[in-house]
């Protein structure tokens, strides 16, 4: 059983400043069971888990005969994380694939946890001290594995936020998109570097179905998060630049229809929120202004995936009762077939 952990909980270091005043519905996840050590007070039927802490029990279903299991999660620091019960997710989860973001290594980490479990480990780490980074976790060895994005005109800038890696089948492509900031004062960045993972991605595509998995940093629709009026235009995630560039990738507007067959390139999937068309479900709460508490959040960190392998996918969850180790959740896929 995992040591106490302290409920008290300082306002985030993250790059994320989506912090909400109002409360929305939320819709909680059926494919896990968890007992919080906090807060076990009745919520409303449509409430998400109110926990603070991690639970102190953590289980989920077994997966799916013949999928494989990737996961992603913004742990918003492994070395804080690890303190507050980042091992009892991981052993619960046991991914096939485990994705982090917002690591904050400076090195590649030394874990004889992860590397038993995990022997492919990939690790994209920021020049800049104790900020961004991206880890691929694999029980699965790679064919190949790339840290950078193709064509952008400031590798520095991007370094530690992506990381690529090619499998038989397919093409996982882990990010921690660049957030545009307080104030909108790095939308330009934001959109530099949408301008050419859009491209990139689609390169990708063209060779091999991509599983894009991570902290996208957009809230792709008014759904995705507690108030888009307020927000719209205004704050970092919510923007038109940033959700039609995130729309365009779903639904090129330049694609030749005649390429419109299930099995050809182009096109891809939220895959969570097309199976949970209706459902208002958030990935990350600010520790501010008591965010988890009042339901007040985004739905930031996601999977895409190219549309042919979408019907691929048997199950998408958002793991809510993971909370506190980080203001993020994980969230999980199931896919039929190997990588």
């Amino acid at each position: 059983m995992p040591p106490k952990r302290n409920a008290k909980r300082k306002a985030s270091e993250s790059e994320d400043d989506n912090a909400e005043p109002t409360q929305p519905k939320a819709s909680t996840s059926k494919r896990s069971k968890a007992s919080s050590n906090a807060d076990d007070a009745p919520t409303p039927e449509n409430a998400q888990p109110t926990n603070k802490v991690l639970p102190t029990t953590i289980s989920f279903p077994k997966k799916l005969e013949g999928t494989v299991r990737i996961a992603t999660w913004n742990i918003c620091g492994l070395a804080a994380a690890q303190k507050k019960g980042f091992k009892y997710y991981v052993e619960a989860e046991d991914p096939d694939v485990l994705i982090l973001t917002e690591t904050k290594v400076n090195n590649d980490p030394v874990d004889p946890a992860l590397a038993s479990r995990f022997p492919h480990r990939h690790w994209a780490i920021s020049d800049k001290k104790t900020y961004s980074g991206v880890a691929l976790l694999s029980k699965v060895k790679p064919l190949s594995v790339t840290k950078t994005l193709p064509g952008h005109p400031h590798p520095t800038s991007v370094k530690g936020r992506i990381l690529t890696a090619e499998f038989d089948n397919c093409y996982v492509v882990g990010t921690y998109v660049v957030n545009a900031g307080e104030k909108l004062k790095t939308l330009d960045a934001k959109k530099e570097w949408n301008t050419h993972f859009e491209a990139y991605i689609r390169e990708l595509d063209g060779k091999k179905p991509v599983i894009w998995g991570g902290d996208l940093n957009v809230a792709p629709t008014e759904l995705d998060l507690a108030n888009p009026k307020r927000n719209w235009n205004k704050t970092a995630g919510y923007t038109e630049a940033e959700t039609s560039s995130f729309a365009r990738i779903l639904n090129p507007p330049d694609r030749d229809s005649d390429s419109d067959s299930p099995g050809s390139p182009g096109k891809f999937v939220d895959i969570w929120r097309q199976l949970h068309p209706t459902d208002k479900h958030y990935t990350y709460f600010s520790y501010r202004f008591n965010c988890r508490a009042k339901g007040l959040g985004w739905r930031i960190d996601m999977f895409v995936v190219s549309q042919r392998i979408s019907d691929r996918v048997k199950m998408c969850e958002i793991r809510s009762e993971i909370y506190g180790a980080s203001d993020h959740c994980p969230v999980v896929l199931e896919i039929e077939g190997g990588l």
